[in-house]
């Protein structure tokens, strides 16, 4: 299971602490790292056991899992732009007085009235996640869907993809596996999607590649590697500097 399954199947708690738990090791939510059990680790002189040391990473690494959720894609999260803003000035602590004068709009009163529609997009989804739970106990024909990676730039139909038909899609497209070569460029959005998903396996998701790496890799997969590395960025698989001097895999 990669990461963005591991990210989408955890529960709320997980999620909201950032690690699942797994009988040897804790594996960070955000960016995959996994920490071994019954092992300290040193930071700044100080030594740490695995658990408290995921959360550490988390700090480091991260900042926090809530300015984490935040910046992933405003199709998963379901905010707007303004929302945002507004829980990003609520989790620093900022007062209603504060938060108005910082974004200069309407009075206090406005702020509350945010604050009050903020809590039933809350309540909304707390009834919603309910009524999922107790539609998979009876939907028998539920499809298994693949999940969006979670830097996914625009999820819109192309993900709506079943894991049926992603395992057809591999077998037609990268017959020999993720290791293999690519038979040709998909022609529809869906394919090039899994595709992608399935070439982004090749990368290292701890290392720093230049262009010249970057095209190494992609070129035993296919000839046309400049167009596979277009596409990689454009679906949000692969992160880059602007000057493209360079590239990682995105978490």
């Amino acid at each position: 299971m990669d990461i963005s399954d591991q990210f989408w199947n955890a529960t709320l708690d997980e999620l909201k602490q950032g690690y699942m738990e797994e009988s040897n090791s804790y594996t960070c939510l955000l960016c995959g790292e996994k920490i071994e059990k019954g092992i300290i680790y040193p930071v700044d002189g100080i030594f740490y056991e695995a658990e408290r040391y995921i959360r550490i990473h988390i700090e480091r690494t991260h900042q926090s899992v809530f300015e984490y959720l935040l910046n992933l894609d405003k199709k998963l999260t379901g905010l707007t732009d303004h929302q945002n803003l507004l829980l990003r000035l609520f989790y620093e602590g900022k007062s209603d007085k504060e938060v108005q004068a910082e974004m200069g709009i309407g009075s206090t009163s406005t702020i509350r009235h945010h604050r009050f529609s903020l809590k039933e997009k809350e309540r909304q989804a707390k009834t919603f996640l309910a009524i999922m739970e107790l539609l998979k106990e009876k939907d028998q024909y539920a499809p298994a869907f693949v999940p969006p990676h979670k830097t996914a730039k625009m999820v819109d139909d192309r993900y709506a993809v079943t894991e049926e038909e992603r395992q057809e899609i591999v077998q037609k497209f990268l017959p020999e596996g993720t290791q293999g070569r690519l038979t040709k460029f998909p022609p529809k959005e869906k394919q090039r999607y899994i595709v992608l998903r399935e070439m982004a396996k090749r990368f290292d998701r701890d290392a720093a590649y230049t262009e010249h790496e970057i095209n190494q890799v992609l070129e035993s997969m296919y000839d046309d590697y400049i167009k596979i590395r277009r596409y990689l960025i454009e679906y949000g698989f692969l992160g880059r500097k602007p000057d493209g001097s360079q590239y990682w895999l995105n978490q």
